[in-house]
């Protein structure tokens, strides 16, 4: 098989193998293979010898260590150790797959490492039915890259073609999927371009993989426009494409896409989305990418052949804002513009998509977003939920809504998303109300990272008043096993009638297509700041919450006719004088008799 390699500035580089490492082990000790320049490829190097799937192999650079490689498929023993052959063909598939687009989607956001106590993708894969059953259409999992260590949330991996051993490695994957697939559900992976862990990362040995014309929150900006960034724009890329192809993925989230710092016309995105588009055509089943955004800008997902970036849908935090400062009064940093008037900030999100469509913002300290076309734009471009993985983990505590509000404004917050017009999304546990927090944790073996780590997150939360011992230690294992999942709560009040709810509202999005219109302008809300209720129409149907602790007259059209569709209290339909009567912390949906 051919071996290669990026180095651009190696004066020589030697390809390290151990075959005795393979699958079926050949003779002999470990080999060393001195590499050639490519002439047709500048800064690249190549080596054709005999290597079996599982064959570990490494690079050394003008004498140095031995190095993984870049685009190393795995990493047996951890990020730093040799890298793996693996054989893409040797994995036989068991379910023949036509792929599942976004449109009408339930998405579900998973993380391997605390979706359950096992935390590996096999065991995970086991629990996939109950998610199927409820109407969720497809699974997001948070990055699979490896990491040091074991447990973490995976936002500072490196390697980016591989999957954490710890998880189960490159074939756990693909079973993941293939019993995702068997159940009738997509999957979506998370992944991250706008940096790389600092432990582990050693793609500054290679090439300007980074560079400092750009500086981010993580330091060194990665190399999208200075010079060398044509080869690391296709490392991004392959990679992406890898994901999809090789695992049978039908989508990728993309990780705080305003992070990437990139200057030239044809920006990465517009060339991803376009890639991605290919491949969906050339493999005959639909791909889509998901942006994290605070930019509050429509060209995100507005077509390439309108001037847009051509990314298929977003995450829409400012509904996510909008609906927790309803439901909590929270007012503190970014909530504070959303909080002076909640119910009005939901209506606009509801209606226009995003609060901050050219207006003050107050946490920027300037003027931001873009108004969204409502006429062009379909409404499942955009992601809303209630709750995200980092909407709780980044909390001092990781406490979700399930720590400080009643089982009806919950059941509010699901009417809410599940019968909202953008495609739902749900984190892991949401549906049942776990009370488990989802804390910040990391397994760095560096105690100096280690430590590094635990006082950075001690002294962010200490400048907003917490004391030092009350913030979980990143690095104690109980963090983590604080934050896996508990199922034995499904069995028990209110969590079971909660799970009933969501099953009730998510089958009823897939019986009533208005509330899968795509029509954004289509959306009317009305509502009453003091007296915290809030109603909208979708067509036929009417969503009404009330979030306050009285039960409340919603003013709805005099004369008609509407039955109660669903409601999570006892709720006669409306009087003849239009006025539905809603029990406190409740809310129901009515459609024509």
């Amino acid at each position: 098989m051919q071996f290669e390699v990026w180095a651009p500035k190696a004066r020589d580089v030697v390809l390290h193998l151990d075959p005795a490492t393979a699958s079926a082990p050949g003779p002999g000790a470990a080999t060393t293979h001195p590499m050639r320049a490519d002439p047709a490829r500048a800064g690249w190097w190549t080596v054709d010898t005999s290597a079996g799937h599982g064959t570990r192999y490494g690079f050394a650079l003008d004498g140095g260590p031995v190095l993984p490689d870049p685009r190393s498929r795995r990493q047996p023993d951890g990020p730093d150790g040799p890298s793996a052959v693996v054989d893409q063909s040797a994995y036989a598939w068991r379910v023949p797959w036509e792929g599942r687009d976004l449109p009408g989607a339930v998405l579900y956001e998973l993380h391997v490492g605390t979706f359950t106590h096992e935390g590996t993708l096999d065991a995970a894969a086991a629990r996939l039915e109950p998610l199927a059953e409820l109407g969720v259409t497809h699974v997001e999992l948070m990055p699979l890259c490896p990491f040091p260590g074991i447990h973490g949330w995976g936002y500072e991996g490196v390697s980016l073609w591989a999957v954490h051993e710890p998880y189960g490695g490159p074939e756990a994957l693909k079973r993941f999927v293939d019993t995702a697939h068997e159940l009738g559900l997509g999957v979506v992976l998370d992944v991250v371009h706008n940096h790389l862990g600092p432990a582990g990362n050693h793609l500054p040995r290679f090439g300007p993989y980074f560079t400092d014309t750009h500086h981010t929150p993580w330091g060194a900006a990665v190399n999208l426009d200075a010079p060398g960034s044509d080869e690391v724009r296709a490392y991004l890329l392959d990679s992406a494409l890898a994901w999809l192809r090789d695992y049978r993925l039908d989508g990728l989230r993309l990780d705080a896409v305003h992070a990437l710092a990139d200057n030239r016309a044809l920006t990465f995105l517009e060339e991803l989305s376009t890639a991605v588009d290919a491949l969906s055509a050339g493999l005959d089943r639909p791909l889509f990418l998901i942006a994290e955004s605070d930019s509050c800008d429509p060209r995100t997902t507005t077509p390439r052949g309108q001037g847009g970036l051509g990314l298929h849908a977003q995450w829409n935090d400012d509904f996510h804002h909008a609906l927790h400062t309803a439901l909590t009064g929270e007012s503190q940093g970014y909530y504070a513009d959303f909080a002076r008037e909640p119910l009005a900030a939901l209506a606009k999100t509801l209606t226009r998509v995003f609060f901050h469509d050219g207006t003050y913002s107050a946490f920027r300290g300037r003027t931001h977003g873009q108004p969204v076309d409502r006429t062009s734009t379909p409404a499942h471009r955009f992601l809303g939920y209630a709750q995200t993985h980092d909407q709780i983990g980044n909390r001092a505590l990781g406490d979700r809504l399930s720590a400080s509000l009643s089982p009806g404004l919950l059941a509010c917050a699901a009417a809410l998303v599940l019968t909202g017009p953008y495609t739902p999304m749900l984190f892991m546990g949401e549906e049942w109300g776990a009370t488990t927090p989802w804390q910040f944790f990391t397994d760095h073996p560096d105690p100096v990272l280690a430590e590094a780590v635990r006082s950075g997150r001690r002294r962010e939360f200490a400048a907003h008043g917490w004391a030092a011992e009350d913030i979980p230690d990143p690095q104690d294992p109980a963090t983590r096993a604080r934050s896996c999942l508990d199922r034995s709560e499904i069995a028990r009040r209110p969590h079971a009638r909660l799970l009933a709810w969501y099953g009730e509202l998510i089958a009823l999005r897939r019986a009533e297509p208005d509330l899968t219109d795509p029509d954004l302008a289509a959306t009317k809300v009305a509502y009453d700041e003091a007296a915290r209720w809030l109603a909208y129409r979708r067509g036929d149907l009417v969503v009404a919450v009330n979030l306050s602790g009285e039960s409340v007259g919603i003013p709805l059209e005099a004369g008609g006719r509407e039955r109660v569709l669903a409601a999570w209290e006892p709720t006669g339909p409306p009087g003849a004088d239009g006025t539905l009567r809603l029990p406190p912390e409740s809310c129901a949906v009515l459609g024509p008799v």
